[in-house]
């Protein structure tokens, strides 16, 4: 038994090496494009999206060799799952240092981040955001449902469907979304859908993180402003009776919170 254990380790580390090597020509390709960056900031939020992507395919590989461990060794690589969540965290910086970080923004106030990046296609957003998601969500499924880190995907989903959401200029897209003749007319709609359900379920998970788990009132505070930034994405579309439905439960949330308060519940 311990002769094939070592040999399926042997074999899991000549089927892991491919990976390694290619994680090590990504984070030397990083380090150079932070570097020129430094050098000339000029078009660095187009370098920035670019690291986005690098991360992607690096935390897609250490995905990958917890995969391979698990198949030959049958246990998983913690170490490499750990790596690739550090990776998608870095993965969705490089995407806030580009667009913010504010959960609700104006979209008034994104139009100078916005202009920044305007020579990126929607297409090419809403294909990184795709990107970002999937790798996300094999993450959470090579982790498992008894991970540690469980309640901290609720913070990852959230910092992610911001980012999705702050990366689209808004205004274009629900312009093309009605525009049957616009190029990007597809992909707005598919984009808007996303960004959308995203909020919709960040919304829920921190609220459900606050009632079943934390009782911290920042989770609540960030599930009321999930809901104010799917109120103005709905504001934006002329959709008013689905804008004062999520006011209304804005509403129902805030007081909930602040009964208990009261109680002495939350804290």
């Amino acid at each position: 038994m311990a002769k094939v254990l070592n040999e399926n380790r042997e074999l899991c580390e000549l089927k892991c090496e491919p990976y390694k090597k290619m994680i090590n020509e990504a984070n030397e390709r990083e380090k150079q494009s932070l570097a020129s960056i430094e050098k000339n900031p000029a078009g660095a939020e187009y370098k920035k999206l670019d690291l986005c992507t690098e991360m992607i395919g690096i935390a897609t590989y250490y995905i990958t060799i917890n995969n391979l461990t698990v198949e030959f060794v049958n246990t998983k690589d913690n170490d490499a799952l750990n790596n690739a969540r550090k990776t998608i965290y870095k993965a969705i910086i490089y995407l806030e240092e580009v667009v913010s970080a504010t959960v609700d923004a104006v979209q008034t106030d994104m139009e100078e981040k916005l202009a920044k990046i305007q020579q990126a296609s929607v297409e090419k957003r809403f294909y990184l955001i795709r990107k970002l998601g999937l790798v996300i969500d094999l993450l959470i499924e090579a982790f498992g449902d008894n991970s540690k880190w469980k309640e901290s995907f609720v913070e990852l989903n959230g910092r992610f469907a911001t980012v999705a959401k702050n990366l689209l200029d808004l205004k274009s897209a629900i312009k093309d979304s009605y525009d049957h003749n616009s190029p990007n007319h597809e992909t707005s709609i598919l984009y808007i859908r996303l960004i959308r359900r995203l909020y919709d379920t960040s919304a829920t998970a921190y609220r459900d993180r606050y009632e079943l788990t934390t009782h911290r009132i920042d989770d609540m505070r960030l599930a009321i402003q999930f809901l104010s930034g799917a109120r103005r994405i709905a504001i934006a579309l002329g959709e008013s009776e689905e804008a004062e439905e999520i006011k209304k439960k804005g509403g129902v949330w805030k007081q909930k919170v602040e009964a208990d308060q009261k109680k002495g519940i939350a804290r």
